[in-house]
């Protein structure tokens, strides 16, 4: 398991190498997002399609930087042609609702479980595999 300079995320540890998974533990800082953002485009280099896991644990929200930093939104631009299934657990209302809608509208499989059911989520993955 790896960590982000700041701790707030870490990386956990994934069934295959095709499937990127982040556990974030408490507010997201711009060192922090540019570690995912690092992690997740080596990923996207590698494997030409990925699947994406956040586990919010305790998440807190995002520093101002985080929220603008240019290297992360880059990546997440360019994630949108690379990420087949983004799964989130424990999201905020707010951001379920955003991660549903862009399911919608993004050519992007979408899911959220709650906390709880992060062993769902995992299996949910599992299933999906390479499809």
């Amino acid at each position: 398991m790896n960590a982000a300079p700041d701790g707030s995320v870490i990386q956990r540890d994934a069934p295959r190498p095709d499937l990127v998974a982040f556990e974030i533990k408490d507010t997201i800082t711009k060192a922090d997002i540019e570690w995912m953002s690092a992690v997740t485009d080596r990923a996207m280099q590698t494997h030409d399609k990925i699947d994406m896991l956040l586990i919010m644990s305790n998440y807190e929200g995002s520093d101002f930087g985080a929220k603008f930093d240019g290297y992360a939104n880059s990546v997440k631009a360019r994630s949108v042609a690379h990420i087949r299934h983004y799964v989130v657990v424990g999201a905020p209302a707010f951001a379920e609702a955003m991660i549903k809608l862009s399911g919608l509208v993004l050519p992007v499989e979408t899911k959220t479980f709650d906390l709880e059911d992060e062993a769902s989520a995992w299996a949910y993955l599992a299933e999906a595999g390479h499809t």
